[in-house]
């Protein structure tokens, strides 16, 4: 039975590029994302191709139950979950306090916050029983900084930063090693960054930060950092770990 490496919110950025990465490495992979069925089936076709193995779901995690009888699902039918690959965005744009109504506000927390939430109450218990298990945390530069015009996101990512610290605080010592990971910058990522900023746009950036030149973050290399703490020794875990291009300036810089 292969170890199963289960990614909430694979789209075509991060989430499942990560999960390609630990597929490539003989792990299981589960991906899960809101919608568009025919990209889910894509990634996996994609990874089967590659000598990969690989099942996709389509999951709403705003909505109660789904993310716990998911996992438990996955638990009983393909085998115990060893890695997490928490990668759930909640931006909803730039909006002045005055646009940003209760419902977009507590939008954000669902899925930044409560969404992790719901994710360790179900998956920890599991990893300290077993004694190891790995949960990475896709986190953005709201999670240290807020900005105008982000009051929602900003509030969502430094609850899930400190979410993860006390998901550390309770479960390292029982080998459940959580890595909240800071991705200071743009990310060459078509579901993410394309979708907000539109195709010809998206495609004029990449010309000239993406692809063969430097400034976007490329998935590739991201997914490579994530396979490694995975990887670490727990004498020498990194719980919290920030990411961007050479070429661009610190959040703490600006």
């Amino acid at each position: 039975m292969k170890p199963v490496c289960l990614v909430m919110g694979a789209g075509a950025g991060i989430g499942g590029t990560v999960g390609a990465r630990f597929a490539r490495e003989g792990y299981h992979t589960v991906l899960c994302r809101r919608s568009d069925e025919e990209g889910l089936r894509k990634m996996i076709r994609g990874i089967e191709s590659k000598g990969g193995s690989a099942s996709g779901f389509l999951v709403n995690a705003a909505e109660p139950d789904v993310i716990e009888e998911r996992v438990a699902e996955v638990e009983k039918d393909i085998g115990p979950i060893e890695i997490v690959v928490f990668n759930l965005g909640a931006q909803i744009g730039d909006r002045a306090l005055s646009d940003t109504s209760y419902k977009a506000f507590e939008l954000g927390w669902r899925i930044a916050t409560f969404a992790l939430f719901r994710v360790a109450s179900v998956v920890c218990p599991r990893m300290a029983d077993r004694g190891k298990g790995t949960i990475l945390v896709t986190s953005a530069t709201a999670a240290v900084r807020g900005n105008a015009g982000q009051h929602s996101h900003a509030a969502a990512m430094g609850g899930r930063r400190m979410l993860c610290q006390s998901l550390n605080a309770e479960y390292a010592s029982k080998g459940v090693h959580v890595v909240h990971i800071l991705i200071d910058g743009a990310v060459d990522a078509p579901d993410t960054l394309g979708k907000m900023l539109g195709a010809e746009t998206f495609q004029k950036l990449r010309e000239t930060r993406g692809m063969e030149n430097d400034g976007l973050m490329l998935p590739e290399k991201i997914a490579d950092t994530y396979f490694h703490l995975a990887q670490q020794h727990r004498s020498t875990w990194t719980f919290e770990v920030d990411m961007r291009s050479f070429s661009d300036r610190p959040w703490w810089n600006h």
